[in-house]
This record gives C-alpha cells, structure tokens and sequence, in this order.
C-alpha cells in the first residue's frame, strides 16, 4: 500500500515514494467520482507529464493500492516549515469547530503527532467516542410492534383478530410499545462501525470497532445507501449522541466523502474539504462565538439579494436574477453593519504592491455588497502566515462614496481562545472606529 502526504498546491512526481504512474491515474479517477469535484476533477487533482498535483482541496483520496493525504497551506510558493502532525491538528480543528463535530480535540492532537492521516484520526475519534457512549448504556425508543400472543399484551387488535386469527382462538392480536435500542440513530451507528473497520490501518482502532460490532450485534445491519438519516430525531434522550452522529454523517454520507470499494477489496475512503469554504465556516462560527451577547447577529451564506431586475427607468427596491450570497454578514437588527469576505490565499508581502495582492474581482464583488445591502464598512480576510500578527493589513475608500474596504488577517494556526479574541478586536475596530467622513471636492 502507497501512502504519500502532500500539501495545498504540492505535487508528487512519479517513482517518488512508490507512486507509480498508474496509481497517480487510479487516483484521478477516484477524484473524479467525489461529489464536489468538477467534470475533469481538476479542482482536486491535476495529472502532470511526469507528477500529479493537488488543488485547493484538502483530505484523503483512496484508490486501489494507494491512497493521498492533502493537508492545508496558505502560502504555495515558499518551503514547507512547519511539521505534518501540526498542520493535521490544525486542520481537524477546523472541521471540529466549523461541522460542530465536538471531538475531543486533546486526544485527537496527540494523534496527529503519531503521524496518522486525516481519515484515521476521524475514524479513531469515532470509535474512541462510540465505545464510552455505548459502555454508558445505549439510547432506547418505543417502536409499535403487532404480535399474535397466547395472553394479552397492550391493546387487542380487534380488525386482525376476527381475519387472520380467526381460526386461532388461543392467539390474541396485540398491539403495543416496548423499548428498543433498535431506533434509526442506533442504526447509522451499527453500520458506520461495519464500514470503517475495513478503511482503517490501524490494530488499535480496529480492535476498537470490532468491539463495538460485538456490543451492537443485536442492531440490524443495513446498506449504507439506505440508511435511515431522515428518521433520526436528536432530543433531550439522546443529546450525548448529537456528535458522534454528525462524525458518522461526515464519515458515512456523500456530502463530503464518495467510496471506491468492492465487497473483497476494499479500496479506501476519499473525504474531501474545500479550503475556502471550510475557512469561511470556521471564521464563522469563531465570530459568531466571540460576538455573543453583544447585539450584532453573525449570519454566514445569507442575504440572498439579487444584483438586476425589470428595468423601469424608477428606483429599483429589488432584484431578481444574480442572487448573491456573502460569507459573513454583521447585523444589527435589520441593519446590516458590516460584510466580511473570506479569502484563502495568501496576501502579497510586497511594500512596493498598493494592492497588496487583493484580486479586482474580489473589490469589484465587495462593491456590489456595499450596494446591494446599503452597508459602508467592508472588509476581506486572507489566513496570515503562522505568528504573524493577526489584524488589519490596509483600509481602502471605495470611489464614489463613503465606504470603508479594509483588508485583514487571520492566523488560523492560534488556539481558538486567542483566535476568537483577534477575531473580535477586528469586529470591534469595524464596528466603533469608523474613520472619519471626507467631504467631496466642488
């Protein structure tokens, strides 16, 4: 089995590591079949005359024979510096904060420095957080069961009982509730210890799932593609499963990940992120965090307004066609205080670059904002290098108006005490340091 660790924008060429040229083809193929990729995959994966590279997409991807792990990095162009195992913490800890998936991010940071990949670190999250759930005891439901008993039980089911019992008077058709653990949720979990035993490499986590099989022998198996997701319902009885069924919807569910696997071959898991959205929902649910209980909303994917409608030659209130969607809006009641794009890629260094490498669509998308929703503070946010300071870069005034475009920093690789603290110092500054408002000249 090949296994190869590259970055965000890294190749591997072939013959390095073991990869030959058809396990770099067997991998394109299986990018192509991921959900999120495009129509040639070239999102995800690039095949080169002598290399295959890696695009802005993060994971695993699994073929036959070989499988490639693509960790994040902001800046392409210079040398690896930091360590594999420090990157991997930092990216589970995204996807713990930005799916909500609460691991135990202690247990799984001291994971990531034994070197495993992504995929293991998750699957063994799952196993190690399933097995204390199942030891506690597991969630149970009354399910309506019909039987035909020799005494009765719950309520005579009065229809069947003079039809299909009607030459068995000592059989009584009853109806009635009894506690299970067979529920829908329990399910999911019995399927996604079956089919995570036989992706992961590792004795411990195996051992820990073919535990959990035996624990939950009585549960019936079902196929994956017919799970019951719909049915579960998570609720004051259950509320200590809520993660481990989104790490098991993450693992199991087609949203992220897409399977390449026969019944007696196995080939592997493919889960793959999108760097810039899950760097947007991180941002996100950190500021969402860090503004609490202050009065400004956090809403991130919304807004929804439309840029162009029926031309009338009056004043437009309204559009209908080219609906936008802005990563983070700060409001305030109805209003819109302040927009925040996100970006990931890195800013130029250059003191001589008056952009300071913003690209023009970018400007040209956040103009459309100030608008559309009738907003004056602005602000793009790029990942900073690690230790550099966090904050903002460079504030710009939009031609034609008073709006505020400020350009800032974010460094991801801080714990998520101080990031959230950066993260709200930059809402304070757009919120109370307006800066002064220049009259026009003439």
């Amino acid at each position: 089995m090949t296994h190869l660790t590259i970055h965000e924008w890294g190749h591997a060429k072939f013959g390095e590591r073991g990869l030959t040229r058809e396990q770099a083809h067997a991998l394109h193929a299986a990018a192509c079949e991921h959900p999120l990729a495009h129509d040639d995959a070239t999102n995800i994966l690039v095949l080169g005359r002598d290399r295959i590279m890696a695009r802005q997409m993060v994971g695993m991807v699994s073929a036959k024979g070989c499988s490639l792990e693509i960790l994040p990095k902001v800046d392409p162009d210079t040398a690896l510096g930091e360590p594999e195992g420090k990157v991997r913490d930092r990216l589970v800890r995204m996807l713990d904060v930005a799916l909500g998936l609460n691991l135990d991010i202690g247990a799984e940071a001291a994971i990531a420095r034994q070197k495993n990949t992504l995929l293991e670190i998750l699957i063994d999250a799952f196993a190690t957080r399933l097995l204390a759930e199942v030891r506690r005891g597991l969630p149970r439901a009354y399910i309506q069961c019909e039987e035909d008993l020799p005494a009765l039980r719950g309520r005579l089911d009065i229809t069947r009982q003079f039809t299909r019992n009607a030459v068995r008077p000592d059989r009584l058709a009853c109806r009635f509730d009894q506690l299970e653990a067979d529920t829908p949720l329990m399910r999911i979990m019995a399927a996604a210890t079956v089919f995570l035993a036989r992706h992961t490499r590792s004795l411990g986590t195996r051992r820990k799932l073919d535990e959990l099989r035996h624990a939950l022998d009585d549960i019936p198996q079902m196929p994956i593609a017919r799970l019951p997701w719909q049915a579960v319902r998570i609720d004051r009885t259950n509320r200590r499963w809520e993660a481990l069924f989104g790490l098991a919807r993450l693992l199991l569910q087609r949203d992220w990940q897409a399977t390449h696997h026969a019944a007696k071959a196995p080939e592997g898991l493919t889960l793959l992120f999108p760097m810039n959205d899950l760097f947007e929902k991180y941002i996100a649910v950190l500021l969402r965090r860090a503004l609490a209980g202050s009065g400004i909303e956090v809403i991130d994917q919304g807004g929804h307004r439309a840029c162009l409608g029926t031309y009338t030659g009056a004043h437009i209130d309204s559009g209908e066609v080219f609906r936008t969607k802005p990563d983070i809006m700060l409001r305030r009641g109805r209003e819109v205080v302040a927009i925040i794009d996100t970006k990931w890629k890195k800013l130029s260094l250059d003191p001589l670059d008056r952009k300071h490498g913003v690209s023009q669509a970018d400007v040209y998308q956040l103009m459309a904002y100030a608008r559309l929703y009738r907003t004056a503070e602005l602000m793009l946010l790029y990942p900073g290098k690690p230790g550099e300071p966090a904050g903002q870069r460079q504030q710009f005034g939009i031609a034609g108006g008073a709006e505020c475009l400020r350009i800032a920093t974010a460094d991801v690789s801080l714990e998520q005490p101080e990031l959230q603290a950066s993260l709200a110092c930059l809402a304070q500054k757009i919120l109370t340091e307006r800066p002064p408002l220049v009259a026009a000249a003439g």
